[in-house]
């Protein structure tokens, strides 16, 4: 299968951003290397999000990486899906448990792991991270390794 015959919605097109928090946006294409193993990087370095009590804006740098199975995220589709978070209301730790969560049901990756490096507010950093590892797999062990290994 080509990839341009993949229906994708928003590559190549002027789309809007989505005002609040839109996980519908995600889109994907087919890896057309199942039987390698891989590493797919994101790095989105201006990631805001609003305090849920505050309505404060928060800052971050997320970082993404997978190892894909039958299915591969659309860039342009993951960029839209972080900036809806911008008018959103939801602790760190929620947002990047969240973000694990709408991308493993999206792609049914081998492996997936969201680091949050949150700026200080009140002089303190968050940076949380989640991780997931296809189960019953070397993918969910090394998942509990890299949990185990986290600072």
């Amino acid at each position: 299968m080509e990839r341009n015959q993949e229906h994708l919605q928003q590559l190549g097109q002027k789309v809007q951003i989505p005002a609040d928090y839109a996980p519908e946006v995600l889109e994907t294409f087919e890896n057309v290397h199942p039987d390698n193993d891989y590493w797919v990087r994101f790095n989105c370095p201006e990631f805001t999000t609003l305090c849920p009590i505050t309505g404060q804006p928060d800052f971050a740098e997320i970082r993404i990486a997978y190892v894909p199975a039958e299915r591969m995220v659309e860039s342009k589709s993951l960029k839209l899906y972080l900036f809806s978070f911008r008018n959103h209301g939801d602790f760190h730790e929620d947002c990047v448990n969240t973000i694990v969560k709408d991308l493993v049901r999206l792609m049914q990756p081998k492996y997936l792991e969201v680091r949050g490096l949150f700026t200080p507010r009140g002089g303190i950093s968050i940076w949380p991270y989640a991780n997931y590892g296809q189960p019953g797999t070397k993918w969910e062990q090394l998942a509990e390794q890299r949990l185990m290994q986290q600072e």
